[in-house]
Protein backbone atom coordinates (compact mmCIF):
# COMPACT_ATOMS: atom_id res chain seq x y z
CA UNK A 1 0.00 0.00 0.00
CA UNK A 2 1.15 3.20 -0.51
CA UNK A 3 2.31 5.43 2.22
CA UNK A 4 -0.18 8.28 2.47
CA UNK A 5 -3.35 6.02 1.54
CA UNK A 6 -1.96 3.87 4.55
CA UNK A 7 -1.87 7.00 6.46
CA UNK A 8 -5.32 7.98 5.42
CA UNK A 9 -7.03 4.04 5.89
CA UNK A 10 -5.34 4.06 9.76
CA UNK A 11 -6.49 7.74 10.41
CA UNK A 12 -10.32 6.59 8.96
CA UNK A 13 -10.61 3.12 11.08
CA UNK A 14 -8.98 5.15 13.92
CA UNK A 15 -11.95 7.72 13.69
CA UNK A 16 -14.52 4.52 14.08
CA UNK A 17 -12.84 3.57 17.33
CA UNK A 18 -10.34 1.24 15.51
CA UNK A 19 -7.10 0.46 17.25
CA UNK A 20 -5.11 0.91 13.77
CA UNK A 21 -1.61 1.98 13.11
CA UNK A 22 0.38 2.52 9.73
CA UNK A 23 2.93 -0.35 9.97
CA UNK A 24 6.06 0.66 8.41
CA UNK A 25 7.77 -2.56 8.61
CA UNK A 26 6.16 -4.03 5.27
CA UNK A 27 9.65 -3.31 3.35
CA UNK A 28 10.97 -0.34 1.01
CA UNK A 29 8.65 1.79 -0.07
CA UNK A 30 5.34 -0.85 0.90
CA UNK A 31 3.30 0.40 4.28
CA UNK A 32 0.11 -1.68 5.91
CA UNK A 33 -2.50 -1.14 8.35
CA UNK A 34 -1.78 -2.70 10.99
CA UNK A 35 -4.94 -3.37 13.61
CA UNK A 36 -4.71 -4.66 17.13
CA UNK A 37 -6.86 -7.24 18.45
CA UNK A 38 -7.80 -9.21 21.68
CA UNK A 39 -5.42 -11.88 23.35
CA UNK A 40 -2.30 -9.82 21.72
CA UNK A 41 -2.78 -10.57 18.12
CA UNK A 42 -2.51 -8.66 15.37
CA UNK A 43 -3.88 -8.44 11.77
CA UNK A 44 -1.28 -6.50 9.04
CA UNK A 45 -3.50 -5.51 6.05
CA UNK A 46 -1.12 -4.29 3.09
CA UNK A 47 2.24 -5.41 3.97
CA UNK A 48 2.28 -7.99 0.80
CA UNK A 49 2.79 -5.27 -1.37
CA UNK A 50 -0.19 -7.10 -3.50
CA UNK A 51 -2.92 -4.68 -5.43
CA UNK A 52 -5.71 -6.81 -3.37
CA UNK A 53 -6.65 -6.61 -0.14
CA UNK A 54 -5.70 -9.18 2.38
CA UNK A 55 -4.73 -9.67 5.44
CA UNK A 56 -2.25 -11.75 8.09
CA UNK A 57 -2.65 -12.25 11.67
CA UNK A 58 0.05 -13.03 13.74
CA UNK A 59 0.23 -13.96 17.05
CA UNK A 60 3.93 -12.29 18.77
CA UNK A 61 5.19 -12.53 14.67
CA UNK A 62 3.88 -15.87 13.85
CA UNK A 63 0.81 -16.29 11.76
CA UNK A 64 -2.07 -17.69 13.23
CA UNK A 65 -4.79 -16.73 10.97
CA UNK A 66 -5.42 -14.99 7.35
CA UNK A 67 -8.02 -12.81 5.60
CA UNK A 68 -8.19 -14.05 2.17
CA UNK A 69 -8.02 -11.51 -0.55
CA UNK A 70 -11.25 -10.09 -0.95
CA UNK A 71 -12.49 -10.38 -4.66
CA UNK A 72 -12.79 -6.78 -6.12
CA UNK A 73 -10.50 -5.45 -4.00
CA UNK A 74 -7.76 -3.67 -6.08
CA UNK A 75 -10.35 -1.03 -7.40
CA UNK A 76 -11.38 -0.05 -3.66
CA UNK A 77 -11.24 3.80 -2.62
CA UNK A 78 -10.06 4.70 0.39
CA UNK A 79 -13.81 4.50 1.99
CA UNK A 80 -13.73 0.66 0.95
CA UNK A 81 -10.83 -0.11 2.00
CA UNK A 82 -11.80 1.18 5.50
CA UNK A 83 -14.93 -0.26 5.42
CA UNK A 84 -13.58 -3.63 4.42
CA UNK A 85 -11.10 -3.46 7.19
CA UNK A 86 -13.73 -2.44 9.99
CA UNK A 87 -15.63 -5.63 9.17
CA UNK A 88 -13.07 -7.80 9.26
CA UNK A 89 -13.89 -10.58 11.55
CA UNK A 90 -10.82 -12.76 13.45
CA UNK A 91 -12.29 -14.87 15.15
CA UNK A 92 -11.10 -18.03 13.07
CA UNK A 93 -8.33 -19.21 11.20
CA UNK A 94 -9.71 -17.95 7.84
CA UNK A 95 -11.35 -14.59 8.66
CA UNK A 96 -13.90 -13.15 6.84
CA UNK A 97 -16.14 -10.12 6.67
CA UNK A 98 -19.31 -9.38 8.22
CA UNK A 99 -22.18 -8.08 5.99
CA UNK A 100 -21.72 -5.00 8.61
CA UNK A 101 -18.97 -3.07 10.80
CA UNK A 102 -19.56 -3.59 14.51
CA UNK A 103 -20.56 0.04 16.35
CA UNK A 104 -17.53 2.49 17.15
CA UNK A 105 -15.54 1.85 20.07
CA UNK A 106 -16.33 4.23 22.42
Amino acid sequence: MEENRARRVTDALRDRGIDAHLDKEAGVGVYAVRIQLSGGREAVWGREGTTGLEAEVLLDGDLVGFVPEIPGSADFDEAQVTDAIARADYDEPEGHERATAPPPKQ
